[in-house]
């Protein structure tokens, strides 16, 4: 390994270990019972808050409680239930689109595996990362824009294509650490690390920032989720 490479891995070591101090209860901000219901849910989070999510699923849930009753729902009373998460036609396609499938394909049962879950309508590689690590605790790192923008700002990765990062990221730090570092991450993008207003003199990691304090830097690496 050489040196660079050394170097790396122990800065993302101390920034793991870091955030681990600060967020040590760190969960995922959906409100969820099961595997289906997060799949919904994260499905639902795309160009939304997680509170507006939040106050939309109780009632859906309540509606249509399973797979089966979301893949023979009407699409028009579905769009009404979650019109107030934005984009509201799409996402009820891809939601009751996603129930059809698990109910054909998988017996009703959300899958386990990132091939079979980014095969469902409405899932990319963020969406299963979510549903892999905190339905299944299976090793996922999800990349939304909180996670993007910090990992470019510490320059652990210098791009913003979410695969891309998964990958390097993945690659620096424990399976056993993937799934609750992005859940760090997005609580520190929200809270301290704020794109238009960073808080770095407030900042766990300002110490092993290359970032920290260059004000007009903070929004490099930002992209849409």
């Amino acid at each position: 390994m050489s040196r660079s490479a050394e170097s790396l891995r122990e800065r993302v070591s101390e920034i793991v270990e870091r955030l681990a101090l600060e967020y040590p209860d760190a969960a995922c901000a959906l409100d969820h019972r099961n595997a289906y219901e997060l799949l919904v849910a994260t499905i639902l989070s795309a160009q939304c808050t997680d509170e507006r999510v939040n106050m939309v699923t109780p009632l859906l849930f309540k509606k249509y409680p399973n797979p089966a009753a979301l893949a023979a729902a009407d699409p028009g009373e579905v769009e009404e239930c979650i019109r107030s998460t934005g984009f509201f036609r799409a996402k009820a396609r891809s939601i009751i689109g996603m129930a059809r499938a698990v109910e054909v394909q998988h017996n009703g049962r959300i899958p386990s595996s990132m091939e079979e879950l980014t095969a469902l309508p409405g899932v990319g590689r963020k969406t299963a990362n979510v549903v892999l690590g905190v339905a299944f605790g299976i090793p996922g790192f999800p990349v939304d824009t909180h996670v993007t923008r910090i990992t470019n700002l510490l320059g652990l990765v210098d791009t913003t294509d979410p695969v891309k990062i998964e990958q390097e990221i993945c690659a620096e730090v424990l399976p056993a650490d993937w799934t609750l570092l992005s859940l760090r991450l997005i609580l520190h993008g929200r809270a301290v690390c704020i794109a238009r207003r960073p808080k770095c003199g407030e900042c766990v990691l300002s110490e092993v920032c290359p970032s920290a304090g260059s004000g007009g830097i903070a929004n490099r690496g930002r992209s849409a989720s």
